[in-house]
């Protein structure tokens, strides 16, 4: 795959479009990659029928790749495609929202790779569980928050789901453990979620989530190995957008095939454009962990539109027209369009209309959000939720100074 070069100081044109080329060359990170026989699509719109992923989608290691026939319905692929434009609508709206003073502190977007939380959700249960890092707004909305609580959050309202006290990176809803703000920190606590699976003998899988920067973090290969040796039943799950905090994972990182890094954990390499190869490595990740009672390394490779942050424009170490040649080729959301529409799921009209009841249902979202009062500034209401009720000890020190006189 070419891909333009970035203005990268002296490391070579030549050089560094290599590199940025060597993390895709096994995977295809086209959006419009799946075939369907448009003739076959049922009318009922519950009724399964069969697609053919595209050759490229995944590579394995020390692992068969999944099947590459799945099976599908039109409600499945509507759901999948209003969630996608849900998160994407979510984003700018924050995106907005940080620009206009409203949102301060943290704000880490994921607009682009709206198919990986996307996928996930449709291939696994509400019983499952999900733990990520701060770039987390996707996965808080498909695991069942409400918008005004994400957004609530960030602006720190108390209809936030940590009432406006914790912001960007303390977001969670069931089965949803964050949002976390310590890199990589998240690794380990996913390992903690799949023993505590494995140890009440639940039939679930832990996808534990996290970038190509925090896959160098020491943390990653201690989980790794204590899941590897109890048999968790853990997803390791590097979205790799390839980029850092201003690096490319090229310049950081000194092997980049993040689905190996596990060595005696075998790995899946995914095409995480594809809202289809996701869901289908999804379904097949947790089937393998909990069959098996062993854990699975899976990599997506995805692109982030924007910076790491609000605070990175995110074209220092990247160039506008390599942004520009990913939006215009490789988006999932539009990838996913094209193909409801060469299939005959829905018409251009039908997604329309699901793009303008979206548009309203995050402006009246963000509407509620605003209008959410701040947290009241009283003692009380500083030191609470701290503990689940019935839980606090009345002696720790440093809550209050009269803990201290004690």
């Amino acid at each position: 795959m070419v891909r333009v070069p970035l203005a990268a100081g002296n490391i070579s044109k030549v050089l560094l479009n290599s590199q940025l080329s060597h993390g895709l060359r096994t995977v295809t990170t086209a959006a419009t990659a799946s075939k369907v026989d448009p003739s076959i699509v049922p009318e009922d719109r519950d009724k399964p029928f069969p697609v053919q992923l595209h050759d490229g989608v995944f590579e394995g290691y020390k692992i068969d790749i999944p099947a590459m026939n799945m099976e599908v319905t039109r409600n499945e692929l509507m759901d999948l495609y209003e969630n996608m434009v849900t998160i994407r609508r979510l984003e700018l709206a924050c995106d907005g929202l940080y620009k206009a003073k409203k949102i301060r502190g943290f704000c880490h977007l994921s607009v682009g790779q709206e198919a990986v939380a996307g996928g996930m959700e449709s291939a696994i249960t509400r019983e499952d569980s999900i733990i990520t890092s701060y770039r987390c707004h996707g996965f808080a909305y498909t695991r069942g928050l409400p918008p005004r609580a994400i957004v609530g959050e960030l602006m720190g309202r108390q209809c936030g789901a940590s009432k406006g006290k914790g912001g960007s990176m303390h977001i969670f809803a069931p089965n949803f453990y964050g949002g976390n703000g310590i890199v990589g920190a998240q690794i380990p606590l996913g390992a903690g979620i799949g023993f505590a699976q494995k140890y009440l003998n639940k039939p679930n899988v832990t996808f534990a989530l996290y970038g190509d920067g925090a896959a160098n973090q020491g943390q990653a290969f201690e989980a790794f190995n204590m899941a590897k040796l109890w048999g968790l039943p853990v997803v390791f799950t590097c979205e790799n957008n390839k980029y850092g905090m201003g690096t490319s994972a090229e310049r950081s990182s000194a092997m980049t095939e993040y689905y190996k890094r596990g060595q005696y954990i075998p790995g899946l390499r995914v095409n995480g454009m594809d809202a289809l190869a996701v869901k289908q490595a999804c379904k097949f990740a947790k089937d393998y962990t909990v069959q098996n009672s062993q854990p699975l390394l899976m990599e997506f490779v995805t692109y982030r539109y924007g910076g790491h942050s609000m605070s990175d424009p995110g074209t220092t170490y990247r160039t506008r027209d390599e942004v520009q040649q990913m939006r215009a080729a490789k988006d999932p959301i539009e990838g996913l369009k094209r193909q409801l529409m060469e299939w005959n799921v829905a018409n251009a009209n039908e997604l329309k209309n699901i793009e303008k009841k979206v548009r309203s249902f995050i402006d009246a979202e963000v509407k509620i959000a605003e209008e959410s009062p701040f947290p009241e500034p009283t003692h009380e209401n500083l030191y609470s939720d701290i503990y689940v009720k019935g839980t606090e000890n009345m002696n720790a020190r440093g809550r209050n100074t009269l803990e201290w006189k004690n």
